[in-house]
């Protein structure tokens, strides 16, 4: 089962086996593939138990980024959000895209850091810029932005000029504090 794609590329065989391997054993994962990239889409409830065999199973051994869309308005989304996790194999060369569905008010998702110490601050950035907290995470506080900051900026809802923030914190002078 090869899968032709409008740039040209395909997806190699051993490629192929592997991702149906990982299908077989996760018959709840939806699994698409385009352009050469994999994608599945997993359960909140599966999430740990699949990357965790991703991992030691697979050789995905590099949790290369971890991130978040917000789909708000977007035709035909049926959740806000997507938490997104690209992993890739040191030795084989594969890479694939896990995506987290997501809606309020529960945005909750399971900390990665017990599995790949790198997700602490990649989580962290998406609990700053989108509000998704990650269960089990050893420091989760603000990265980029001020403690005192309540909103998520990269959220769709977020206004473009923002909410007067800015004026609302104290900004350190060189050699103060």
């Amino acid at each position: 089962m090869t899968e032709e794609h409008t740039t040209g590329e395909q997806t190699t065989e051993p490629e192929q086996k592997v991702f149906e391997q990982i299908a077989a054993q996760f018959p709840g994962l939806a699994v698409s593939a385009f352009r050469g990239q994999t994608r599945v889409v997993v359960s909140r409830d599966e999430l740990i138990t699949l990357m965790q065999t991703l991992r030691d199973e697979y050789s995905f051994d590099m949790l290369v980024d971890v991130t978040c869309v917000d789909y708000l308005n977007y035709r035909g989304a049926e959740d806000r959000f997507h938490v997104v996790y690209q992993l890739a194999g040191t030795d084989s060369g594969l890479r694939l895209t896990v995506c987290l569905p997501l809606n309020e008010p529960d945005l909750n998702a399971p900390s990665m850091t017990a599995l790949w110490s790198g997700a602490n601050w990649m989580e962290r950035e998406v609990w700053d810029m989108f509000g998704i907290r990650f269960e089990g995470h050893p420091d989760l506080r603000r990265i980029l932005l001020p403690d005192a900051f309540e909103a998520h900026p990269l959220r769709k809802d977020y206004p473009l000029q923002g909410r007067g923030e800015r004026h609302n914190f104290e900004v350190l002078r060189r050699g103060e504090g």
